[in-house]
């Protein structure tokens, strides 16, 4: 079963991460705590490293909001494409 986690909880994580890192755990017993696999914690310190709750938060958003985005200028795009087909003289 995946879980989902929120850009928040995911920051939090990563934060405690580096806590216990500083402390001198090893990334192995850290993630078992975190309850995460060793992929998804490289994953996450890739994504979010450095950033605040406040700003993850933003990022997800914006990420939602550029792929809307995307998919209506392909729309268009498409619709375009169609339009100049149809309106060809060689149909």
């Amino acid at each position: 079963m995946k879980k989902r986690h929120s850009a928040e909880q995911i920051v939090t994580k990563l934060r405690e991460a580096e806590v216990d890192l500083a402390k001198g755990k090893k990334i192995p017993e850290v993630v078992r705590k975190l309850g995460i696999s060793e992929f998804t914690y490289y994953r996450w310190r890739k994504e979010y490293g450095g950033l605040r709750s406040d700003q993850a938060r933003r990022f997800k958003v914006l990420e939602r909001e550029n792929a809307r985005l995307k998919k209506l200028v392909a729309e268009q795009a498409l619709d375009i494409a169609i339009l100049k087909e149809a309106a060809s003289p060689n149909c």
